[in-house]
Order: C-alpha cells, then sequence, then structure tokens
C-alpha cells in the first residue's frame, strides 16, 4: 500500500492518530530515502507537538526494529539480559556491571555507544584499552557470549537503520525532545539486540539529560511500556545525577576506577548503583544470584579481564595518561556541599575527553579526578580537583566551566537517595 506523505504529516498536524499502515509505510519508505528529509522533519514536528498514543507508539517503535537485523541470541545457553543508561557524568556502571552479571550466570549483550557533549560514551572508555575493539560481528558477538557471558561492542548498521537516519534528522531539527521519539529511538536499537530482558538506567538531575523527575518518570514508564509490547520484560531505576557518579569524569580514569571497583574498592555511589541494577538484571533474568559476593570474591573480575581479551584487548597493559594536571584547590574550610554534575562534564569535555560532534577524536587521557564529594570535609588550599589534559591551552576554557559548580559551606547537605524510583509494567 502506497500512501502520500504529504497528508501523513496533516493527519499527524491535526492531532489524529496515524494507522499501523501509515506507520509501517513511512518508516519504510523514509528508510530507503522515498520521503524526503524535508517531509520528515515536517512529520516528526508534528509529532513533537501533537505526541503519540501509546498503541501508535508501540507500532512506529516496531516499524524502526522491522527496518532492519534482530540479533538472534537462540544459540545463547543463558539467559540474556541488557542495560541501557540515559547517560551522565562520570558514569562508568556498563562496565562493571556487565561483567558482574555474566559471573552470576546471565549473559549481557551490551550494544553501546560513543559520548557526545558532556556525557561520556561505553565505547571511548574501552577504547582506552591496548588491542581492545568495539567492532564485532554478529558471530563473534554470539561466540563471546557464550564463552565468557558478556560483551560489550558497538551496534551494527544492519539494526534499526530507521533509527539512524531519524536520529541524525532529529538532531539538526529542533525535534531530540519529545518522550515518545526518545523512546523508540532507544527501544528499537535494544530491541533489536534479541535480549530477554532489559533494565534501564534513566538519569535524573543537572547532569543527565532529562533534569526534570516528571519528564524522566514518564520516559521510563514509557520505555517499559514498548519493550513489554514485544515480549522483553524491561523495568527500569530512576538514579541520580546531580553530582557524577564515582571520583572520576573521563575515559581511562574511569576504566581505572571500574577496575578498582572489580577489584573489591573504589567509591560507594558507584557501588551502590551498579548492585541495584545488577540485582534488577538478575531478577529480569531469572537468575538468583547475590553480585555482591561475585563483586566481592574476584568472579566479577575474571570476567572482566576474559571479555576484554576475548575482544582483542590487553587487560595488564597500562592505561593513557594525559601528558598535564592542573590542580584546583579548596578556597575554604568547611564541607563540600554541592559538585555539579553537568559543569564538571562540561569541564571534562572542554579538557578533551568528550566531543561537539560524532566525528570528532577524544582525548584517552583527559578529564577529571575529584578529591571530595558532598558531604566530604575540605580545608582550603587542598586539593579539590584534578584536570588532566593534553593540551594545557584548554585549561581556561575548563576552569571557566567549574565557575559555579562547587558550594562549600559549614553543615552537609541532607543525604538523598540515588535510586529514586523503580518502574515497572503494570
Amino acid at each position: 500500500m502506497t500512501f502520500d506523505v504529504v497528508d501523513i504529516i496533516r493527519a499527524k498536524r491535526d492531532g489524529h492518530r496515524l494507522t499501523d499502515a501509515q506507520v509501517d509505510w513511512f518508516i519504510e519508505a523514509y528508510t530507503a530515502g522515498a520521503v524526503a528529509d524535508e517531509q520528515a522533519s515536517a512529520l516528526l514536528m508534528a509529532i513533537v507537538w501533537r505526541g503519540m498514543e501509546p498503541d501508535e507508539l508501540a507500532r512506529w517503535t516496531a516499524a524502526m526494529i522491522a527496518s532492519g537485523d534482530r540479533l538472534d541470541l537462540s544459540g545463547v545457553a543463558r539467559p540474556t539480559v541488557d542495560k541501557h543508561s540515559t547517560g551522565g557524568v562520570g558514569d562508568k556502571i556498563s562496565l562493571i556491571l556487565c561483567p558482574l552479571v555474566a559471573a552470576c550466570g546471565a549473559a549481557v549483550p551490551q550494544l553501546s555507544g560513543r559520548g557526545l557533549g558532556h556525557t561520556g560514551g561505553t565505547l571511548d572508555k574501552l577504547e582506552t584499552i591496548s588491542g581492545w575493539r568495539a567492532l564485532l560481528t554478529n558471530d563473534e558477538m554470539v561466540r563471546i557470549l557464550g564463552e565468557v557471558g558478556a560483551v560489550i561492542c558497538g551496534a551494527s548498521g544492519d539494526l534499526a537503520p530507521a533509527d539512524r537516519k531519524l536520529y541524525a534528522l532529529r538532531d539538526v531539527t529542533g525535534t531530540v525532545e519529545a518522550i515518545a521519539l526518545i523512546a523508540s529511538s532507544i527501544m528499537s536499537k535494544k530491541i533489536a539486540e534479541g535480549t530477554d530482558a532489559l533494565v534501564l538506567d534513566v538519569k535524573v538531575g543537572s547532569g543527565a539529560f532529562l533534569p526534570d523527575i516528571h519528564m524522566a518518570r514518564e520516559l521510563a514508564s514509557t520505555m517499559v511500556g514498548l519493550g513489554e509490547a514485544q515480549g522483553v520484560r524491561t523495568s527500569a531505576l530512576l538514579t541520580a545525577m546531580d553530582t557524577p557518579l564515582g571520583l572520576t569524569a573521563g575515559n581511562a580514569l574511569e576504566v581505572r576506577e571500574s577496575v578498582e571497583v572489580l577489584a573489591g574498592g573504589g567509591p560507594a555511589d558507584v557501588i551502590e548503583i551498579t548492585l541495584a541494577l545488577a540485582r534488577e538484571m538478575l531478577e529480569l533474568a531469572g537468575v538468583d544470584a547475590d553480585p555482591a559476593v561475585a563483586l566481592a570474591d574476584g568472579r566479577a573480575l575474571d570476567t572482566w579481564r576474559r571479555m576484554i581479551a576475548a575482544q582483542g584487548g590487553d587487560p595488564d597493559a597500562p592505561l593513557p595518561t594525559a601528558d598535564h594536571v592542573e590542580i584546583i584547590t579548596a578556597p575554604a574550610d568547611g564541607v563540600l556541599q554541592r559538585l555539579d554534575a553537568r559543569a564538571i562534564g562540561i569541564a571534562a569535555w572542554r579538557l578533551g575527553a568528550g566531543r561537539a560532534r560524532k566525528e570528532d577524536p577524544v582525548s584517552a587521557g583527559a578529564g577529571i579526578v575529584m578529591h571530595a564529594k558532598p558531604g566530604d570535609a575540605v580545608q582550603a588550599g587542598a586539593p579539590l580537583l584534578e584536570l588532566h589534559t593534553d593540551d594545557p591551552a584548554r585549561i581556561d576554557a575548563a576552569r571557566q566551566a567549574l565557575d559555579d559548580a562547587i558550594t562549600i559551606g559549614a553543615v552537609a547537605p541532607d543525604p538523598s537517595p540515588l535510586v529514586i524510583d523503580r518502574v515497572r509494567a503494570s
């Protein structure tokens, strides 16, 4: 069946639900190049303003999945479960979580991306490990899942190609900020992985993509519904992102901290979030295991080493370091009351750890090391932040980003939960 794309645009502009046939035709035609970008842009803007009904969005997402391949993981003996984060500052959780959940008996097929703007990318972090490669064939991915239980790699261009085209268009047409479009973009790629279950880590706060908790909760609920509609057991945790996770923000710096956690140390907030997500993943996968035990007894670290080696990496190779380190000291005695996540992320980006465009290179060693977190006592003149960069000319711009990032006072801030809420199918 063939449709007039202008009729579809008018229908959504006027607030009507698109029919299943209209949705299927549009996604297929746009992916094939039969619909012009300006026409697709008009429809996306109409969706931003008019939204989509739940069953309409489910059909839109299903059509995006059907635009490409869907991985077949039926040959993997273990139950499969993945996790997706909406992105934050210092969010190295995937590096720890994948081998940890695998060490407990599940298989974790994680297709990850690169960083853009103030949030870091999992692939950028792992590529600081000598020899490690992000691009695997589907056969390699399934083989590593069977042998190790965990794999982190880049997504094939054959998975949800409709999303790849629509995402690029949204980025340049002011149509990114729509719950329906965000949810369908994330879920089409994740469902195409072929995993049995999925846990979503939806970040909330200044360093998150969605700082408003109501929008974050709506996104979480929408994505859970889309996953369940496709037969993927799905749940979401809303987690705090006003303060960076852990004590590092930057590619090799975060890998080093992740290995510390896998070795039984590391910051308490990283451990808490990791274990909360691991327990959620194992429950959805139907695996009865305590991830805290697997973290403490060394099994998770062993699985990390095997996962890195299986993708060509050397887990014993020294990680890159930056050529220049500058210290920012505490301006006064007191208690650190606030350390703004977005400001830290932007500063790390300006030091070279992130990129403004997808094609930009990143510096492996650049980033920020934090010597204190909110609630910690600090002394005037003592190190508070370390700025790591390969280019000292970047320091001034990073310092500007940090101008209003830190608050020191006399009283410790009230503690707030890291896990704010849990969203499951009703």
